[in-house]
Parts: C-alpha cells; sequence; structure tokens
C-alpha cells in the first residue's frame, strides 16, 4: 500500500493535468480542431533558433565526459557566472556564481528553498489566487501553507489581511509575479509596502522570513510594463526563474535560484541548497540544458503572439458579456464565472468542448483560468462556443 500523504496527493491529483488528459480525450472523438483546450500553460510558440543552433555545436563540439558528466550539486561554474553576469547587466545588482544554483526547473528549485527553510510546522504564506502546487511544495516538508484571500477588484496582494496572518512560526512568504493565473503584475508599490511590513515582523519576532519570488513569467509582460526585481525592495529575497516560458522549454526542466549574498545566514542557506540538490535526488540540474541556455541568454520568445492571443481573446469574451482581469503578462486570463460555482461552469463548458480550469483550484472560487498560449485559430474559434455558453447561461 502507498504512504497515507500519497493515497491524499493521488486522489486530490492536479485539476489542471486532469482537464489536459480530456482534452486529450475529446480530441480523439472530435478532432483536435474542434477542441478549445485551455488548460495547460504549454506554450505554442517554439523555442528560439539559436537554442536548437547551441544545442547542436554543443553535442558536436564539447568534451562528452565534461558535457554528460557530473558537476558541483549547484552547477557548473561557468554556466552560474553567465546567469549572474546577465541578471547583474538587466538590474544593476551585484552577483557571482555563488549566488545562482541551476534547477530542474523552477518547481525543482522552490522544492529545494522549501527544503532548506522548512521544519516542521512553520508556515508558508501565499496570495490567492496562487499555483496549486504551492501547498504541496510546502507540505512536502511538514509546513503548513497559509493563504491571504483574494483581492478581486484588481488582484494586487491583500497586504493589510497579510501582515496580520504574520506570526512567529512563518518561515517564508512565495509570491509570483507576473502571475498564474491571473496575469496581473505586482507593483512597485506592492513590494515596497510588502518588504516594510516583513522588516517590521523581523524585528517583532526576532526572526528571519524569507521572501520567495517565483518567477517564471518574467519575460512575458505586455505594453511595456516592467516586472519589479524583488531583491531591490528586500534584503531576505530568494529568486526562483524557470525558462520553461521565457524560451518555450517547459520539457527541458531547467531554471535557477538566486541567493543572494546579504540573506541572513548566507552561507548556511547557499550550502544547504547545493546539499537539499543531492539528498532530493535531482544531483545536478541537467548537464546539457545548463550549457545551452548559457549560450542563449539573451534569447527571447516571440512575446507578440502572446499578445495578439490576449487581445482577441479579451476583447471578444468582453463583447459576449463575460468579465474578466486584462492580462498585463504571461499568459492567462482569469475569466469571472456567470455563474456562482466556478466547477459547474468548467462542467458546462465541456458540452462544448471548452477547457478551462476552475478558479477553486488557484483557491479563488467563481473564476476560471484559460491560458491562451495555443494556436490563433483556437483562440478565434472558440469564441462562437463561448457565445453559446453564455446563451445558455443566461437561458438558466
Amino acid at each position: 500500500m502507498i504512504s497515507e500523504k500519497m493515497q491524499k496527493l493521488v486522489a486530490g491529483s492536479s485539476v489542471t493535468r486532469a482537464m489536459f488528459e480530456e482534452g486529450n480525450r475529446l480530441a480523439k472523438i472530435y478532432g483536435r480542431e474542434n477542441v478549445y483546450d485551455f488548460s495547460l500553460g504549454n506554450p505554442n510558440v517554439p523555442a528560439p533558433e539559436a537554442i536548437k543552433k547551441a544545442v547542436i555545436d554543443i553535442v558536436t563540439n564539447e568534451d562528452p565526459v565534461k558535457l554528460h558528466g557530473y558537476m558541483n550539486n549547484s552547477g557548473y561554474e561557468e554556466v552560474r557566472e553567465a546567469v549572474a553576469n546577465s541578471i547583474n547587466e538587466r538590474f544593476g545588482m551585484n552577483y557571482g556564481a555563488n549566488n545562482i544554483v541551476m534547477t530542474v526547473g523552477a518547481a525543482g528549485g522552490l522544492n529545494v528553498i522549501m527544503k532548506v527553510l522548512l521544519n516542521p510546522g512553520d508556515e508558508v504564506i501565499t496570495f490567492a489566487p496562487f499555483f496549486g502546487e504551492y501547498r504541496n511544495y510546502v507540505s512536502n516538508y511538514d509546513g503548513e501553507l497559509v493563504v491571504v484571500s483574494p483581492n478581486t477588484k484588481d488582484f494586487q496582494p491583500k497586504l493589510d489581511e497579510f501582515e496580520t496572518k504574520i506570526t512567529a512560526k512563518t518561515k517564508a512568504v512565495i509570491v509570483n509575479s507576473p502571475n498564474n493565473p491571473t496575469g496581473v503584475i505586482y507593483s512597485e508599490e506592492t513590494f515596497k509596502k510588502l518588504a516594510e511590513i516583513l522588516v517590521k515582523k523581523e524585528k517583532e519576532f526576532g526572526t528571519s522570513i524569507y521572501l520567495v519570488t517565483d518567477e517564471p513569467y518574467r519575460e512575458l509582460a505586455y505594453g511595456g510594463l516592467s516586472v519589479p526585481y524583488v531583491p531591490k525592495y528586500y534584503h531576505n529575497t530568494i529568486v526562483g526563474y524557470s525558462y520553461s516560458k521565457s524560451l518555450s522549454l517547459p520539457g527541458e526542466r531547467i531554471g535557477y535560484l538566486v541567493i543572494p549574498s546579504d540573506i541572513d545566514d548566507y552561507d548556511l542557506v547557499f550550502q544547504a541548497a547545493g546539499v537539499a540538490t543531492r539528498v532530493m535526488g535531482f544531483v545536478n540540474a541537467p548537464s546539457l540544458q545548463q550549457m545551452f541556455v548559457a549560450r542563449c541568454l539573451n534569447e527571447s520568445t516571440d512575446l507578440s503572439y502572446y499578445e495578439r492571443n490576449r487581445n482577441t481573446l479579451y476583447e471578444g469574451l468582453l463583447e459576449i458579456g463575460y468579465e474578466a482581469q486584462k492580462p498585463e503578462g504571461a499568459f492567462y486570463l482569469f475569466l469571472k464565472t456567470p455563474v456562482e460555482d466556478d466547477v459547474k461552469f468548467s462542467e458546462m463548458a465541456k458540452k462544448y468542448n471548452i477547457l478551462v480550469v476552475p478558479g477553486t483550484a488557484f483557491g479563488c472560487k467563481g473564476y476560471v483560468r484559460i491560458a491562451y498560449c495555443v494556436a490563433y485559430e483556437t483562440i478565434v474559434n472558440s469564441l462562437p462556443k463561448f457565445k453559446e455558453l453564455m446563451e445558455e447561461i443566461k437561458k438558466g
């Protein structure tokens, strides 16, 4: 028999993944072109051509013993140095190789840092709506996830409620901007106020509270908007990053942690992150992926593709009569459901071969997430179906 903890996880398996599998089932029945699958944040834009060229060159010319061998658990030193230099140039920081840990995607990085920081019973705060796997990443190490309720006016964090939920047991706070599922970018004012609260609470409780910022969508910001670089505002910030979205490499599982030298207990935290990478079984981030991303740090995905999808979907849904927050980044639209029960709405949508993820999965009832990282034709062809769905709802 599997463990009790795993029994619960299997029983409550990801709603998003279940929708993805449902999409595959419906596609076999109705044809892929007649299924409007908005369930999974799987980029539809191909990786930059430079990625392919870098991979071919590395595999052809790199010493195969080095290419396929072990390295420091934190990653190749030259790769970490290249990543640090790139961050320094973009954000005016002063990082080196010993501030970077290469990770198996952002998810691997978040698990590494939770392993490093959490004792059983420690609390981690996050803001709804939030990526549902945070709950698992925290419970993996017997921590407790504390959720701040959603601000459905503009989806900036509720900082007044946040302040009341910080206790002596608070070890970390996870923020995600641009946000999954809303596409909202947390403002500079938000991060300044959040930092003030954390500094005050650290002094009140005599503890260190680490702000872990999850940034797989940093490069996906529209209309010239910039995403604040959080370590500039709060000393105990640790950054988790992934190339899954910025370079359309979700299956390659490559990212990094930034562990700044001025965080509390830096030496121990950085050393522990390397050890956690090893003892959790990752051992190190994949070697080939480390090498090719180091050569492609200035590459980017075609943001105009997602922006066109966003505009067509958002404007089309509003014209039909739906309500939604216009996304500022990422590739998700958070739609307010015309019926109170978002799960019921998702089930109704299936009748029209529309697959969306209930907001309940993200800690926010009454909404659904639409991942618009799909073919443009899927956006266009889905709108008449969304209209039929709305007409059914209005008829009661």
